[in-house]
C-alpha cells in the first residue's frame, strides 16, 4: 500500500512538523514500507487465532504501593518560573 507525498505533508502539518523535502521523501518511503508490512499481516488467515494483547503471559512486577513521605512543596516548586498560592502558576488557556 503506497502513501502519497501529500498525505505525508498533511500528517506533518497536523503534527506541526516542518519537514525538508528530503525528510518528506524519506518518510514517504518509510511509511510506505510500514503500510506494506501491515498489508501482509492483513492477508493472513487468522480465523482460528485467539485475540491477545501480548504474545507472552505477563505478570505485573510492580512494587507494593506503600505510603511514604513525598517531596516538600517548596522543593517541588523550586524551579517553577512562577508560583501562586503554593502551586505552579500557568498562563490562562486561550480560546
Amino acid at each position: 500500500m503506497a502513501i502519497l507525498r501529500e498525505q505525508v505533508l498533511h500528517v506533518a502539518q497536523l503534527a506541526r512538523l516542518a519537514l525538508t523535502d528530503e525528510e518528506v521523501e524519506r518518510f514517504t518511503r518509510q511509511l510506505g514500507a510500514i503500510l506494506d508490512a501491515v498489508g501482509k499481516v492483513a492477508e493472513l488467515d487468522l480465523a482460528d487465532v485467539e485475540p491477545t494483547a501480548h504474545p507472552l503471559d505477563l505478570v505485573n512486577v510492580w512494587r507494593a504501593d506503600e505510603p511514604r513521605p513525598s517531596l516538600a512543596a517548596d522543593d517541588a516548586l523550586a524551579n517553577a518560573p512562577a508560583r501562586e498560592q503554593g502551586a505552579f502558576r500557568v498562563p490562562p488557556r486561550r480560546a
